[in-house]
């Protein structure tokens, strides 16, 4: 009843002018933010943090934290629309929600998105409200060991990935990992791989690779084809989700909150791993497996529910113990510090009005984003209804504005033109895309934490075995590699078993 009457006290907060304003141009802003690649939720926040200086720290913290989940959502525009995933979390989004759009479906790949991003929202801010404390006592558990086994599941789990080959999907894991070590060593600082170039000392970043392999790539195939569109459904009622899509969907939003949350709390995991993660369990569970990769409307409700409630789970060690659990998160820290506030431990008890008109504020901001997203889902979708031949320039303009924006150096652009042939031939090869773009963005985080924990351990292999959340990990890890073997056994033998009179 406690944290009944707290939230009570964050709601009336929250429904004033000022709260109320703060909120809907945070969303706003944020879904802007989230549909141009290239700036993300921790800049566009960054970019956004002296605006907040002069206001009261209640509306300015609910403002930057609007523009947190609603760039989440924004992403998802241009991942469905034209396959350029804004984010590393938008990635999985892109490989169904770009199929949809191209059967017709951008609509209802794009209401699922809203419908699923709000009802994750939702179920986080609930589960964070009456559990925060508790629930970040879990990601306390979890230090280099975890971390390199979290990230190497993500890495070797991409034969789970697509419908092809899982020895390619496993190549292509193991390319970008190669990608991943060019530059500068991220413990010693000394240059490797960079073939005394000084333009390699930074590595290659994300984003240009993937604007090139997805977005570039995609518009180099297509262009070299006339391009037979289905015709895009427009009209308002045809972005309802029918009765049998919703029953293949409603599970997937409820798994992939859960793991949203869960992979969000812990700090440093982020959305990218608890989308991907949300993607390979939905496909374990789907009845239908080979239609992911060509257009799963699960598939989307999945990763975009994991997407938002993980902004919500990474809420928890900040407010809980002051360790924040992304990249958005830390400039809300930094927000907080600013106006002289130090979250932690004692945050809900010193500071409890702001604590809970924030956890308010993001059910106001849900239902916001919800509300202003279903009735624009048919204006997205009529993009497609521009002949491709006009809609491609536009693509590979907001694709290099995109690279370009990186670091601001035309060097990004080129490597986006690059690996834009690179994903053009991996097309041509029939060569799984996203495992590895995902090895680009998970491989850092799998060699520290590898490093580091044999430093802990002076060299000894034995650290991942010796803690219960490792060791789990392990078996996981050892699971998903042996999976595409004992899948293919068990198909052997059942069509042994049908070939027998």
């Amino acid at each position: 009843m406690e944290v009944l009457h707290l939230l009570a006290q964050g709601f009336a907060a929250t429904l004033t002018l000022e709260g109320f304003t703060a909120i809907a141009i945070g969303v706003v802003i944020g879904q802007v933010i989230g549909a141009l690649p290239g700036i993300g939720p921790a800049a566009g926040m960054a970019l956004l943090l002296p605006v907040t200086f002069g206001m009261d720290p209640i509306p300015a913290v609910m403002m930057l934290m609007g523009i947190l989940y609603g760039s989440m959502y924004g992403g998802t525009l241009t991942s469905v629309l034209i396959n350029v995933p804004g984010e590393s979390s938008s990635i999985m989004t892109a490989v169904d929600g770009y199929q949809l759009a191209r059967q017709g479906k951008a609509g209802k790949a794009l209401s699922i998105a809203a419908i699923g991003s709000f009802i994750a929202g939702i179920a986080g801010t609930i589960a964070l409200a009456f559990a925060a404390a508790a629930l970040s006592a879990i990601a306390l558990r979890f230090n280099a060991p975890e971390f390199f086994l979290l990230a190497l599941l993500g890495i070797s789990a991409t034969a789970s990935l697509g419908t092809g080959s899982p020895i390619k999907a496993l190549i292509m894991g193991v390319f970008g990992i190669a990608l991943a070590l060019v530059g500068t060593d991220p413990l010693l600082g000394s240059a490797r791989l960079t073939f005394g170039r000084t333009s390699l000392l930074e590595g290659f970043d994300f984003l240009p690779v993937a604007i090139g392999v997805f977005g570039i790539a995609e518009v180099l195939v297509s262009i070299e084809r006339t391009v037979h569109a289905t015709p895009t459904a427009t009209r308002l009622r045809d972005m309802w989700i029918t009765g049998r899509e919703w029953a293949e969907c409603r599970m997937a939003i409820l798994r992939g909150s859960l793991i949203g949350f869960f992979v969000g709390m812990t700090p440093g995991a982020g959305a990218t791993i608890s989308s991907f993660l949300a993607y390979v369990a939905e496909r374990r569970f789907s009845k239908e497996p080979e239609r992911f990769g060509k257009g799963a409307l699960d598939a989307v409700a999945a990763t975009e529910s994991a997407n938002n409630s993980s902004v919500t789970g990474a809420l928890a060690p900040m407010l809980a113990l002051g360790i924040p659990g992304s990249s958005g998160t830390a400039v809300l820290l930094a927000a907080l510090t600013l106006q002289g506030i130090r979250p932690g431990p004692m945050l809900m008890q010193q500071e409890p009005l702001l604590v809970w008109s924030l956890i308010a504020s993001m059910f106001i901001g849900n239902l916001i984003l919800l509300v202003l997203n279903l009735p624009l889902a048919p204006l997205f979708a009529a993009l497609l209804r521009v002949p491709y031949a006009y809609l491609a320039p536009g693509i590979l303009a907001i694709s290099m504005v995109g690279a370009y924006s990186a670091t601001m150096g035309f060097y990004s652009a080129i490597l986006a033109l690059v690996f834009g042939v690179i994903g053009y031939v991996m097309i041509k090869a029939d060569l799984p895309r996203a495992p590895l773009v995902l090895a680009v963005v998970l491989a850092p985080l799998m060699e520290t934490s590898l490093r580091q924990s044999l430093m802990l351990s002076l060299g000894d292999p034995m650290i991942f075995l010796q803690r219960p959340v490792s060791a789990g990990l392990v078996v996981v890890v050892v699971f998903a590699l042996l999976w595409p073997i004992i899948a293919a056994f068990l198909r052997r033998r059942r069509s042994l078993k049908e070939a027998m009179p």
